[in-house]
């Protein structure tokens, strides 16, 4: 009697027997060549659910599938451990973010764990950990070294709520990503890293696969554009300032511009507003600073402003041109100027016709007869009312007027980014303190590097002030100047834990270094990584930063490469109740449950079957227990026995062992050529279907006995890197020597392969008249003849003449006739 499948068994004994044997660790000493296979290591929030499962499980089959193959495979994992949440949970709970965060650790590690993954955990990277952020400081002070991390002040985005600073990115419509607060804005001194310093480069994706939208998402953030800089003049008493610089790209629309609009931080928006607009045009700037860059620049916000009395002159026309402030216009895009030429922009339209203002066309549309536009024209066309450049198109308009404000000296072409550089500081405890000391005699100071980590203080109190919690701890705070040694203060902003994850695929290389961020000979052995998987939500901020960090670090001498990750692929979301899991809908998903009553194999499995990776799919309760009663039909017919038929004759015998393996042949092209290509869910398909037809093969017995163990093996290899447990014991219990998982993988006969019939296809000027078995081996003038002598064919030719034939080997025979 073939013993019950016991999942909860199985993989409980062949993890623990993994895990003693050390079968996963991995060295730099092997002969095969590596591999590095890594997923975006998750953040300590407490509990795995079944996305963070999505995103790991089909990983990690890949992995195994490239392990046996032959490659000498790392596959790390790790923990994003600082961060808001902990610092919000220890104000909120009482709890000291060390220890919630380590609790959290602890649990997560466990449910990695049950996934089966090939994981090498000697190599476990933990960020908040002293010996990993000593590391994240000796990075910060080489940046500053290198003239890369400077400190100023600038405009930030600030959330009431979690107290601190926010990346642009991390607003969502004007409210915090993380806890749905109302933006504002502030003026702080924070420390900056020159992310712009690359901008050219980090719009470049040559020599990587990296999906198309996440290289368009990256170059659109860069948001390179060359154009003209044009300067508007500026006459007015106690105003040193002469001119007014705007930067576009349509420098052929300059006759039609009738206002000029500064962000409301322009340093000129004060000096030039004049007394009777004061009190409107500062309580406009009070309003804008409550919005985000984000929402301000969002095409879905009515645009508003308000004139500050004051004008420019267009040098080309003698025209004053009245000044406005609107926050679409951002200081820190351009030159924070914008010149409004309401007839060829849309936003310019919108404005001018809410405000009333003066709409010019000076780029005639096709057929224009002077007739008011009913919306702005923004294609090409012929330049009007525009002076000695009537006639000109508006392509060689942008050439000539380029070329006579730069030979005028009132403009110059030139190129812009929509890039900033990357705002480092934050406002809590719960990062990487930033290594500088600030001195009254010598200035900024950064620690010396044995004087690394500066550790974060146990004792810290958690106050909703709006100041990081290290600037009240005196302990922390007060240092004495590495130069002088006069009293000072240590810099008591932290990192932005953006930082920790732009080098953490480093540190899994030589992770117990303690003399240096890696070993330069392992990190040089296993970088880039050849594959990197996760969610395309992170585009223009981890995998944009950790280019950013590989590049400084290559123009540093520090590594030999200027790309972290040589191939990227992005998994879709699973969903449920169709809709984004989230713990105020209810409709979180938690592995550990489906793990204790189907296996973590069927998790697994089910995983990779409910949809293409890339795209994700919705959870189902009765997909995985169709999943797993497909496991469990498997165990039995591969425990159940075999026996041969003793009626079947050799001829049908001889066919069946033919049949079946040219079936396990295809199935191993197909198995390896899905998993190469990323494509799981038929992957899994092509198994099952070769399970059925096991199924009835073992029904038939017509094959022999050994016919029937090569193919079960060979479906067993082929199911290892998706369901690892099961495959184990089903390979020890047909008395295979342990492990499965050092076995190579299946190679496939293009020969044995090949189908010995096809269906051929007969059509008659494209359209399907026929369909016959042929076989496979058939020619083409063969396979003419056998078309023209079908019945169903000779009644679409009777009375025509056949033009052409058209063969498509192994597919179709097209009759062309008239």
């Amino acid at each position: 009697m073939i013993a019950k499948y016991n999942p909860q068994e199985i993989e409980k004994k062949w993890q623990q027997k993994w895990a003693e044997d050390r079968l996963y660790e991995v060295s730099e000493a092997s002969t095969k060549p590596k591999w590095y296979a890594l997923t975006m290591f998750p953040y300590t929030s407490g509990d795995l659910h079944i996305g963070h499962w999505y995103a790991m499980a089909p990983s990690d089959v890949h992995a195994r599938f490239k392990r046996m193959q032959g490659y000498n495979v790392l596959h790390p994992m790790g923990f994003d451990a600082f961060g808001l949440p902990a610092e919000n949970a220890a104000i909120s709970h009482g709890i000291h973010p060390f220890t919630w965060t380590m609790q959290n650790t602890d649990n997560m590690r466990r449910q990695l764990k049950s996934i089966g993954a090939i994981y090498d955990w000697s190599r476990e990277v933990v960020t908040c950990l002293p010996e990993y952020y000593k590391w994240t400081q000796w990075f910060f002070l080489k940046l500053y070294q290198a003239g890369l991390a400077y400190r100023g002040k600038a405009p930030v985005n600030w959330c009431p709520r979690c107290q601190t600073v926010l990346a642009n990115e991390q607003v969502v419509e004007g409210f915090c990503e993380r806890c749905g607060a109302a933006v504002s804005r502030r003026d702080l001194e924070q420390w900056f890293f020159r992310i712009t310093k690359y901008a050219d480069e980090l719009m470049e994706h040559s020599g990587i696969d990296w999906p198309e939208r996440i290289k368009v998402m990256q170059a659109n953030w860069v948001g390179k554009s060359i154009g003209t800089e044009i300067s508007f003049a500026l006459d007015y008493p106690g105003v040193d300032e002469n001119e007014i610089r705007v930067f576009t790209t349509r420098p052929d629309t300059i006759f039609g511009v009738t206002f000029m609009v500064l962000a409301p931080e322009h340093p000129l928006v004060a000096k030039l507003t004049s007394p009777d607009r004061k009190a409107e045009v500062e309580d406009y700037i009070a309003q804008s600073r409550r919005r985000s860059g984000i929402e301000r620049l969002s095409t879905e916000r009515e645009k508003d402003g308000v004139f500050i009395g004051a004008y420019v002159v267009n040098r080309l026309n003698g025209e004053r041109v009245p000044i406005w402030i609107a926050d679409y216009v951002l200081m820190t895009y351009g030159t924070g100027a914008v010149m409004g030429v309401p007839a060829h922009d849309e936003r310019d339209f919108a404005f001018a016709k809410k405000y009333n203002l003066l709409i010019r066309v000076v780029i005639a549309p096709p057929g224009w007869q002077g007739q008011e536009l009913d919306e702005a024209y923004t294609e090409p066309g012929t330049m009007v009312n525009s002076a000695q450049f009537d006639g000109l198109s508006s392509q060689k308009g942008i050439e000539a007027v380029s070329e006579f404000l730069e030979r005028k000296g009132y403009g110059k072409w030139a190129t812009t980014y929509r890039l900033r550089d990357w705002l480092i500081s934050r406002q809590r405890y719960w990062g990487a303190p930033i290594p500088m000391i600030y001195c009254p005699n010598c200035g900024i100071v950064p620690v010396p590097e044995p004087d690394l980590p500066v550790l974060l203080p146990e004792d810290a109190e958690f106050k909703p002030t709006g100041e990081s919690p290290l600037k009240y701890c005196e302990q922390f705070v007060n240092t004495t100047c590495p130069q002088c040694s006069a009293p000072a203060k240590r810099e008591t902003d932290t990192m932005d834990t953006f930082m920790c994850s732009s080098w953490y695929f480093l540190r899994y290389a030589s992770p117990d270094c303690d003399t240096a961020a890696f070993d330069a000979d392992k990190v040089r052995y296993w970088l880039p990584v050849d594959l990197y998987t996760g969610g395309a939500e992170h585009a223009v901020m981890h995998l944009f930063y950790a280019r950013f960090f590989i590049k400084a670090l290559r123009d540093m001498g520090l590594v030999d490469f200027g790309e972290p990750f040589s191939r990227l692929f992005n998994q879709g979301i699973i969903i449920a109740q169709r809709q984004k899991m989230s713990k105020s809908r209810g409709n979180v998903i938690t592995p550990d449950e489906y793990v204790s009553e189907l296996g973590a194999d069927a998790v697994r499995a089910y995983l990779m079957f409910v949809a293409p990776w890339e795209q994700g799919g919705e959870w189902n309760d009765s997909g995985i227990s169709g999943i797993s009663r497909w496991l469990n039909r498997l165990w039995n017919l591969v425990l159940g026995g075999y026996s041969e038929a003793g009626e079947a004759n050799p001829a049908v015998r001889q066919k069946a062992e033919r049949e079946l393996l040219r079936i396990t042949h295809q199935t191993i092209r197909k198995v390896a050529e899905d998993l190469e290509r990323i494509r799981f869910n038929t992957m899994i398909s092509a198994l099952m279907e070769f399970t059925n037809h096991l199924t009835r093969v073992k029904e038939l017995g017509y094959v022999t006995g050994l016919a029937w163990r090569e193919a079960v093996d060979t479906l067993l290899l082929l199911l290892a890197p998706t369901a690892p447990h099961l495959t184990e014991e089903l390979w020890q219990q047909t008395g295979h020597d342990y492990s499965i998982h050092n076995q190579r993988w299946p190679q496939w006969d293009e020969e044995l392969a090949k189908n010995e019939e096809i269906t051929l296809v007969v059509q008659v000027n494209g359209k399907l008249r026929d369909r016959i078995m042929v076989p496979a081996s058939i020619t083409e003038a063969e396979a003419k003849q056998l078309a023209l002598e079908r019945q169903r064919v000779k009644a679409y030719l009777a009375g025509r003449q056949i033009i052409n034939t058209i063969y498509v080997p192994g597919r179709l025979v097209n009759l062309v006739v008239r």
